[in-house]
């Protein structure tokens, strides 16, 4: 290199030492050729001892970098979305008395097995009793009155308007008797249906005002899955659809089909609702527990799918891969131009740039430049 600075240095020299520069075109023109000679003839000399350099001092080839690849195979790629859900039973009622009043006695406590028609709680209808007692005192008169009535109209003995008034009487006693036996029947709550006292609303000694709730039961062996889905995924999820029920408290996962899907949006949090019917798992589910769907909500066939960090992005914006191609007869890294499509986990989808076959740089990708040399690790 010291020979190529001496040899351009003189040239210069030889240069500003030349002839004096003539203003003639002849001159000119002679001068330009004169230059022309001595210019080829330098580079000449420069090549030839760049060629000695070269063989005294070659260039050490770049230790190729350690990378992993993996061919591109087209898969069915699916992308499941998770949405939080909570167990419900799917037969909650309440037991309630239809006449109000002190409750006396309360059979049924929280957490006790019931069954349908089964005694719940007594309500003090002693108002009623007092009634009762003052109208069957008014009855036996009425009664009493209506049979000698009937003996004389029988033989024809007083007029046809006393028989008819004593009659109704008596009749609409019997029947405001009959009403309030009925309605004494009320005084007790039975329950609705089989199930599991979930709540008690009222104990003994507190009042219960008509058709208010005393207890509710609900049936544990009816349940269903409840989830509030947004709007986003309207069609998305159908009725029949098979989606991925976990219960995180559990460690349980199961697969289900969708049994109802909400016709409306909630205006307030713009959601939809979709249920699932299921069992309570041998005792194991109760209602509020948590849980979570996992529905299907983007499939595609044969996809090209990669590692999303195996995408990188220059400045311009222009997304790439690093591929791997031949440079005299070796392995080097290169850029792939792509486009990308839909994600999850951690995966995505390359629409455009990668084609089966292709091979792609796992490891090492952040670690090559276009053109370097890699080395495929012995797996």
């Amino acid at each position: 290199m010291k020979n190529i600075t001496y040899i351009i240095f003189a040239s210069l020299l030889l240069f500003s030492c030349g002839p004096k520069e003539t203003n003639d075109l002849a001159g000119k023109k002679k001068q330009l050729t004169e230059k022309k000679t001595e210019l080829k003839a330098l580079q000449g000399e420069i090549d030839k001892l760049r060629e000695e350099i070269l063989e005294l001092d070659p260039p050490k080839e770049k230790a190729p970098v350690l990378v992993t690849i993996e061919s591109v195979t087209p898969k069915d790629f699916v992308r499941y979305t998770d949405v939080q859900a909570s167990v419900m039973s799917d037969n909650v009622v309440f037991a309630s008395s239809e006449m109000g009043g002190r409750i006396v006695s309360m059979t049924a406590k929280e957490g006790q097995y019931v069954k349908r028609g089964q005694l719940i709680a007594s309500v003090d209808l002693q108002t009623l009793k007092d009634q009762k007692s003052e109208l069957e005192t008014g009855m036996s008169l009425a009664k009493d009155v209506y049979d000698r009535q009937k003996r004389l109209w029988d033989q024809n003995i007083g007029t046809e308007i006393q028989y008819l008034q004593a009659k109704n009487s008596y009749e609409r006693l019997q029947k405001s008797l009959d009403l309030l036996n009925t309605q004494l029947k009320k005084a007790n709550v039975y329950a609705p249906i089989s199930g599991v006292v979930d709540k008690e609303f009222l104990q003994a000694g507190e009042m219960s005002a008509p058709g208010a709730p005393i207890v509710q039961i609900f049936n544990p062996n009816k349940l269903k899955i409840s989830a509030d889905v947004p709007e986003s995924y309207l069609g998305k999820i159908k009725r029949g659809d098979k989606v991925k029920v976990s219960f995180p408290a559990l460690g349980v996962e199961e697969t289900k089909v969708v049994s109802l899907v909400g016709r409306s949006i909630d205006p307030s949090n713009r959601t939809f609702k979709v249920e699932i019917n299921t069992n309570n798992m041998g005792g194991k589910l109760k209602p509020n527990l948590l849980a979570e769907i996992a529905f299907n909500d983007f499939s595609q066939k044969d996809a090209v799918a990669v590692d999303l960090p195996l995408v990188q992005e220059e400045v311009s914006g222009k997304k790439y891969i690093y591929t791997i191609g031949q440079k005299d007869g070796k392995q080097v890294a290169q850029k792939s131009y792509v486009s990308i499509g839909e994600s999850s986990e951690g995966k995505v989808i390359i629409t455009e740039g990668l084609r089966a076959d292709d091979k792609i740089i796992l490891d090492g990708a952040r670690s090559v430049s276009p053109g370097a040399p890699v080395k495929e690790l012995s797996k």
